[in-house]
């Protein structure tokens, strides 16, 4: 039975699935929630086939009529929103459970451990719904994401739009006053110019400031 394999074996098919997950990134790269979220999922397929036969036996039902645990989908989830915080792409939050079914039918090849055809329903259906927690989740995150973003970059375009025309009027009407009352640039008109003219420079240089986080933000909708 696929449940006695996995117990037997949960620590060599962690592992395999650690080596996959290594061939994919360089060593100082692999993610360690790797560690956390497959040992977890094994666990809780381990006890999802363990129900799932408690139930065939006891009540003759089929493994399709028995419903899969939902703390499979939602610890999935925050496994997504976990890969997703650290800068992982939605492709290696489906790899990542992709590698446990590997994992599973190439030791079960390797060590000629057939699976049963109702286990490996049960085992393809908790993929799944894990799959799809997770994917939810790392776009429901990033959607969010992105939406603070543009609205950050809104209101804060907002202000410097703001900021930009009363230090315009400003100096333009400290310029027009100077000219018309030939005030000089060491009167108090003068500063107030001059205090203009340096707050939008100021405001310039926090402009292409800003154009850092907007390139953060194009680059969460592209990935």
């Amino acid at each position: 039975m696929l449940h006695a394999f996995l117990v037997s074996h949960r620590h060599d098919l962690i592992q395999h699935c650690r080596n996959k997950v290594a061939a994919r990134f360089a060593p100082s790269d692999i993610p360690d929630v790797i560690d956390h979220g497959v040992p977890l999922f094994i666990g809780q397929l381990v006890d999802a086939l363990a129900h799932r036969s408690s139930a065939r036996s006891e009540d003759g039902e089929t493994g399709d009529q028995v419903p899969f645990p939902p703390e499979i989908g939602s610890s999935a989830a925050l496994h997504g929103a976990e890969l997703l915080r650290r800068g992982f792409t939605v492709d290696q939050v489906v790899h990542d459970y992709g590698d446990v079914c590997q994992a599973i039918t190439e030791l079960a090849i390797k060590l000629d451990s057939p699976i049963d055809p109702d286990d490996f329903r049960i085992l393809n259906g908790c993929l799944d719904n894990a799959i799809a927690g997770a994917v939810t989740s790392y776009v429901d995150g990033r959607q969010t994401a992105i939406n603070d973003l543009e609205d950050e970059r809104n209101e804060r375009l907002s202000g410097l739009r703001d900021e930009h025309r009363r230090l315009v009027e400003i100096a333009i009407q400290s310029f027009t006053a100077m000219k018309t009352g030939s005030l000089g640039m060491a009167g108090a008109t003068g500063a107030l110019l001059m205090h203009a003219l340096t707050e939008l420079q100021s405001l310039s240089e926090r402009s292409l400031s800003d154009g850092h986080k907007d390139a953060a933000a194009a680059s969460l909708r592209r990935q």
